[in-house]
């Protein structure tokens, strides 16, 4: 398995002309989304663009092909479409996280504090092995909540944090200072709620 994982990886990147502004155009901003003051970065035009989603996972695959994954765990639910598709390029596993009640076998639990609220994610106990390689994938790092509580999960069932991957980096709320003993990789890394919102759209 591991030389077919190998292979894989050593085809990550194709000859796509991009840079990180070709790649923004295709996050767009909703303002005050779910709330007021909030700028919403929504990744579904990204999503749309075979192009420039694949240019942004093969990006993130590049990173850590030296790390020798196992295992990509994301939450849902965006986490769950770059996680599987991760999972799927590297030939591993791939480990869904979700809320209370809805995975169907024996879980662990661990409660987390969002940008929103105090909320909690459950994997199931024999979904990560002792010593594995994991990769924590998400599309969006806010305040690291979510990424921390996916971090302390995998580590309780014995698990090797490798790497926590994004998309986005909100880092002017300074998510990462959770995830500081992590190698921790974004594509794009927005430095104000401000960056890149046309003038009207702050009213």
């Amino acid at each position: 398995m591991r030389d077919i994982q190998e292979n894989f990886l050593n085809t990550s990147y194709l000859n796509i002309n991009m840079n990180i502004q070709d790649i923004k155009k295709r996050i767009r901003t909703i303002p005050h989304f779910p709330k007021k003051g909030i700028m919403f970065r929504d990744i579904t035009p990204l999503l749309q663009d075979p192009f420039t989603r694949r240019y942004v996972l093969l990006t993130i695959e590049e990173h850590f092909k030296d790390k020798r994954i196992d295992a990509v765990v994301a939450a849902e639910s965006r986490g769950f479409i770059f996680g599987s598709i991760l999972a799927h390029e590297m030939y591993c596993s791939f480990v869904p996280l979700r809320k209370p009640g809805k995975l169907p076998y024996k879980t662990i639990k661990q409660e987390f504090q969002t940008e929103y609220s105090i909320d909690a994610f459950e994997m199931h106990e024999d979904g990560i092995k002792k010593g594995q390689n994991v990769l924590i994938a998400d599309d969006l790092l806010a305040t690291g909540g979510t990424a921390e509580a996916a971090c302390k999960l995998v580590e309780r069932l014995g698990g090797n944090v490798v790497g926590v991957a994004f998309i986005i980096d909100l880092s002017y709320l300074g998510g990462r200072e959770k995830l500081k003993k992590y190698d921790v990789f974004s594509v794009i890394d927005y430095k104000s709620e401000e960056e890149d919102v046309e003038p009207e759209l702050l009213q």
